[in-house]
């Protein structure tokens, strides 16, 4: 009967531990001597299996436990990877929107003023050409008056004839038997006090008067001198 060597087979990875004493057979009953024969064959197996196993404990596992643990640690460095990469796209986009924000904010702040100091010096102007109108003799001022009636300056000659006929642009021309008073004529005098309260001695009030009647009644002047010489009055 052969001795019997107690070797032990630790498990790696599914490996089962295999154990044999020396004088203890733990694969078969008590004394049956082919069943020992049989659990001594199965642990020299054993021996030589777990010479290869404890030899490969130093190679990295290729098993599937282990290329499957690989597989997730690599999973966790690219999910990382992405998310760190995102973070930096955000904070980047953030700081952009802000500085746009506060570009934007400038620029409206910008066009604003420009359009204040626009709208300023447009009115200024305005203000200034306006005041201009009124300035000068009182021909001077009907001439100047004309475009806002929409009529050329070609009109003013026969606004002139009219008017040098009327009262010889004499602001307090006065008409003894009519009433009538000032450059236009106007009869009543006291209706150009719609116009301004100074119509007796403002030569500007009186052309005002006397130029919105020739549009309203005659179209031109140059309407208003045909029917001056035709009737005698406008």
């Amino acid at each position: 009967m052969k001795a019997k060597r107690s070797v032990a087979v630790l498990a790696v990875t599914g490996i089962a531990v295999v154990s044999v004493v020396a004088g203890i057979d733990l694969f078969s009953s008590p004394g049956s001597s082919s069943a020992s024969e049989k659990v001594s064959g199965r642990a020299e197996m054993a021996v030589i299996n777990s010479g290869k196993v404890v030899a490969q404990d130093d190679k990295p596992s290729t098993g599937p436990s282990a290329s499957a643990a690989d597989a997730a640690a690599d999973a966790i460095r690219m999910r990382n990877q992405v998310e760190a990469i995102a973070q930096q796209q955000v904070a980047l986009q953030n700081a952009a929107d802000q500085k746009m924000a506060a570009k934007n904010a400038a620029l409206r702040r910008y066009e604003a003023l420009e359009r204040a100091n626009r709208s300023s010096s447009e009115e200024r102007a305005s203000r200034d050409a306006e005041r201009k109108k009124y300035e000068g003799t009182p021909k001077e001022v009907a001439m100047n008056l004309l475009p806002d009636h929409g009529w050329s300056q070609g009109q003013f000659s026969c606004l002139e004839k009219l008017w040098n006929k009327e009262s010889r642009w004499r602001v307090s021309a006065a008409n003894p038997t009519s009433s009538a008073y000032g450059i236009p004529q106007a009869l009543p005098g006291n209706r150009m006090a719609a116009y301004g309260s100074d119509w007796r001695t403002n030569p500007v009030t009186q052309i005002k008067w006397g130029l919105d009647y020739i549009e309203a009644t005659y179209g031109s002047p140059c309407s208003a001198w045909g029917h001056s010489q035709a009737k005698g009055w406008y």
